[in-house]
């Protein structure tokens, strides 16, 4: 396994383009606005849910 050592795991992680920090953080604030968004999606669906098995007498 020569790719399993030291030197070639060094040689792979010199070959990662790591994003630029504009690039990280516009990344990272679509994924948070994206998961506020969907919780609170998911949030309202368990409200309306419970209220209308509330409302059917379940």
């Amino acid at each position: 396994m020569k790719w399993f050592s030291i030197s070639g795991i060094l040689k792979e992680v010199k070959r990662i383009r790591w994003p630029h920090g504009k690039t990280l953080a516009t990344n990272s604030l679509t994924v948070i606005v994206f998961t506020v968004f969907f919780g609170i999606f998911f949030l309202l669906c368990e409200v309306v849910a419970s209220g209308f098995l509330t409302l059917i007498g379940m």
